[in-house]
């Protein structure tokens, strides 16, 4: 086994904690339907990571709570529309 000198190891174990997350710009440029069905989406996905977390299948842990901010990020784009087109109207 090869041992990695300490700066290595730290950053493959930041390398692995990378998540995915959805940016709030992303969210903006999306249409309705499309914030719609992604926030379906994520629901979902929290739904299936909670069930892999109460069966001790879950690798990464840190994945529900960005899955819930991305959920977050996308219900405040669509208010933002929503007063959007209530203001505009």
């Amino acid at each position: 086994m090869k041992c990695l000198p300490v700066a290595n190891r730290q950053a493959q174990m930041q390398s692995k904690r990378v998540v995915n997350k959805m940016k709030a710009s992303e969210a903006i440029t999306l249409s309705s339907d499309e914030l719609e069905e992604k926030l379906s989406g994520l629901k979902k996905d929290l739904f299936f990571l909670r069930m892999q977390h109460a069966t001790n299948q879950l690798d990464n842990p840190i994945r529900i709570s960005q899955v819930r901010k991305d959920i977050a990020r996308v219900k405040t784009v669509i208010r933002q529309q929503q007063l959007e087109q209530a203001g505009g109207a």
